[in-house]
């Protein structure tokens, strides 16, 4: 019989369930990627987002122009600015997504039982019995019986607003589809997912490459969603791509997994990506129902074995129109995070909910008490075996620090790091305290100006579960030359002791190289 990912102490006492959480400075260790839209782009509701949770903010090209996203960074940018809280950015790619192209934008009535017809002709009007579609080769990659779902922006899941369709007929470029349940589309677009089919188009195709050129090399952004991720070589192209645009070679690349074809490459597409998204939307059509989780669970170990980001999309839905998250979604969100999830992303229910601060509160609460009950002793057991023996230098380095500080019980673990990957070494590990990961800048040249570097990589931290981190002053170097060489030291601690996460007499691990040695060491705070 297999351990339990879940740790309760025995007897548990039922009552303390009702005891209200305590407050801390950091919500979760889990972090939220909130999708910024109509609804959350003022810089009220964005600070509000930001200090009720988010990390990362998520700009869906699917939509919108590249000035409406500007607008709507630069109120990010003073959101930033006004709450003192890092933020990274996301820029997340349409790739080859079939749409319903609905240019009058009238509501849409399809009525089950009854056929339809899709057509490549984008120049018909969208009614009822005819649906035009950004796709031509649609009749080519289609076959009598195959399904297609029809949903506005992202899949509900409810079958008032979106719609099954069976192909029963293929007339040249036109595909005769029967209604399978009646539903009404409402707005301009909705995307179309065949189920289980290859869809013969470039996963970065070119007005992808003009976004990521333009806007965001403008906007040097922190994270590539590369959507509908179908092999590593998908990776591999788009890596090309950024490293000819300056300094979005230092850009992380998360594949986001949407289909059968990124599922069967799911481990070589795992070894390019900086991360993996699990885009349960478009999964849960192309997987029957009861093998989705299946596939959450695996997916998600063999990313924190590989200690690589794993991204959660869909948790609640329901939040988009309702202030409180269903029992099911609730009870979805805290098994995301005992199964090892990094973070959570909100699409629609920030995009264009009702409640995108309370969204973000409620699903950073709920992470939160997940958090408690997880299992990080078995956790820790699986994680080393699974690297065996001899271990590099730095995993050593990592894994002992995070035993040392659960055996002190130290209420914080310190690391000093330039590139950033130390401390997500030590995040790997999933330690029951949180991370601060002070990023000391380091000084370049390209021959023609000096620049410093560290924003990337702080920003970068901000997806990793339970990594907070600090900008620390270009002045104080990443390496001691000596040992008594404290003074970055003093400032991570009075960074700790101002938000409230470190007191007078804790302990606090410290990761840190002295000399050409790595060191971990454990200090207790006087007074």
């Amino acid at each position: 019989m297999q351990s339990s990912p879940l740790l309760l102490e025995e007897p548990i006492r039922m009552a303390s369930i009702l005891e209200p959480s305590k407050p801390s400075f950091f919500p979760a260790m889990t972090k939220i990627v909130g999708t910024l839209g109509p609804k959350s782009r003022s810089v009220d509701v964005i600070s509000q987002c930001l200090e009720a949770g988010m990390s990362v903010a998520r700009f869906d090209f699917s939509w919108g122009d590249p000035e409406y996203h500007q607008e709507t960074l630069e109120n990010l940018r003073a959101a930033i600015k006004s709450t003192k809280k890092l933020c990274a950015v996301m820029l997340d790619t349409v790739g080859p997504e079939l749409q319903v192209v609905n240019k009058t934008e009238h509501p849409i009535s399809l009525q089950a039982d009854t056929l339809v017809v899709l057509t490549p002709d984008q120049n018909k009007e969208a009614t009822s019995n005819l649906l035009p579609v950004n796709f031509s080769g649609l009749s080519k990659a289609v076959k009598n019986g195959d399904t297609i779902f029809i949903g506005q922006y992202l899949f509900t899941g409810s079958e008032t607003t979106s719609v099954w369709l069976e192909v029963s007929e293929v007339n040249g470029d036109d595909v005769t589809c029967v209604i399978k349940n009646s539903a009404t589309l409402a707005g301009s677009l909705y995307t179309l997912h065949v189920s289980q089919i290859h869809i013969d188009l470039p996963t970065l195709d070119n007005k992808d490459k003009e976004v990521i050129s333009t806007w965001g090399a403008q906007n040097n952004i922190d994270f590539l969603s590369l959507s509908y991720t179908r092999h590593a070589e998908d990776v591999r192209h788009a890596r090309e791509f950024l490293s000819k645009l300056g300094n979005l070679k230092q850009t992380q690349i998360f594949a986001k997994i949407e289909n059968i074809e990124g599922l069967t490459h799911f481990d070589e597409i795992l070894r390019e990506a900086d991360g993996i998204i699990l885009s349960r939307g478009n999964l849960g059509i192309d997987l029957p129902p009861e093998k989705v989780f299946l596939f959450q669970k695996a997916a998600i170990y063999k990313c924190n074995m590989a200690g690589k980001p794993a991204v959660v999309t869909r948790v609640v839905d329901t939040m988009t129109d309702n202030l409180r998250p269903t029992r099911a979604e609730a009870t979805d969100v805290a098994n995301a995070v005992l199964d090892g999830s990094d973070a959570i992303v909100l699409g629609a229910e920030t995009l264009r909910g009702l409640y995108p601060v309370e969204t973000i509160s409620t699903v950073g609460k709920i992470c939160a008490e997940a958090e408690k009950v997880y299992n990080q002793d078995l956790y820790f057991k699986k994680a080393v075996k699974f690297v065996g023996e001899p271990m590099t230098h730095l995993e050593s380095i990592a894994s002992s620090a995070v035993r040392a500080a659960i055996k002190v019980k130290a209420s914080v673990i310190i690391c000093f790091t330039s590139s950033g990957r130390a401390a997500r070494l030590i995040a790997k590990y999933r330690p029951t305290m949180p991370v601060i990961s002070v990023v000391i800048p380091q000084l370049k040249t390209n021959q023609l100006r000096w620049t410093f570097t560290g924003a990337f990589e702080a920003r970068q931290s901000l997806i990793v579960r339970g990594l907070f981190p600090m900008l620390a002053d270009p002045r104080h170097p990443a390496e001691s030359k000596s040992a008594t060489n404290e003074s970055i030291l003093k400032v991570a601690l009075d960074h700790g002791k101002a938000f409230g996460i470190i007191k007078a007499h804790d302990r606090v691990v410290v990761c840190q190289k002295v000399g050409d040695s790595s060191v971990v060491k454990i200090i207790e705070l006087d007074e």
